[in-house]
């Protein structure tokens, strides 16, 4: 079942990416990375917790765990904050090349990661029963990121 008659984000013949999406939809795609990449700069936000899982499980692992923090979150933050300024600056545009599609289905990743942590999502939950608006803004960019992970792959 499609919400669209047309998908937001398809490949056109010369190998970028067409955008149709209605302006509010842009308006949440620019607004909802700001709001991300200002939580990244508290860093102990537990709704982060899943944009920057442990790399160790045992607890006896823990100084591992920190060293493994301590070399990676600057480059995994960057990374992060890069996807989320593409996807904030291109939400308005038509058309995007590959690289920004790339960027965009990171930036998108990385929202729900946050929003679905907030609202405590797990794998049994019903993905149809969105009652509030944050829930229905999550499955709206399920559905972005499926259509741009199609567009990506025809």
């Amino acid at each position: 079942m499609s919400l669209f008659a047309r998908p937001p984000v398809r490949r056109t013949r010369d190998g970028r990416f067409a955008v149709s999406l209605s302006a509010p939809e842009r308006e949440l795609l620019e607004l909802l990375p700001q709001q991300v990449a200002g939580l990244l700069d508290e860093p102990s936000d537990p709704s982060l917790q899943r944009l920057f899982p442990p790399a160790y499980h045992k607890p006896d692992d823990a100084e591992h765990a920190e060293e493994y923090r301590r070399l990676m979150q600057d480059d995994l933050l960057g990374h992060h904050r890069e996807a989320l300024q593409v996807l904030a600056t291109t939400a308005r545009a038509t058309e995007l090349s590959e690289e920004e599609v790339l960027a965009w289905m990171r930036a998108i990743n990385s929202i729900r990661l946050v929003l679905g942590t907030r609202l405590d999502v797990s794998e049994d939950d019903d993905p149809l029963d969105a009652t509030t608006p944050e829930q229905q803004i999550y499955l709206l960019l399920g559905y972005f990121q499926e259509c741009v992970i199609d567009a990506l792959s025809s």
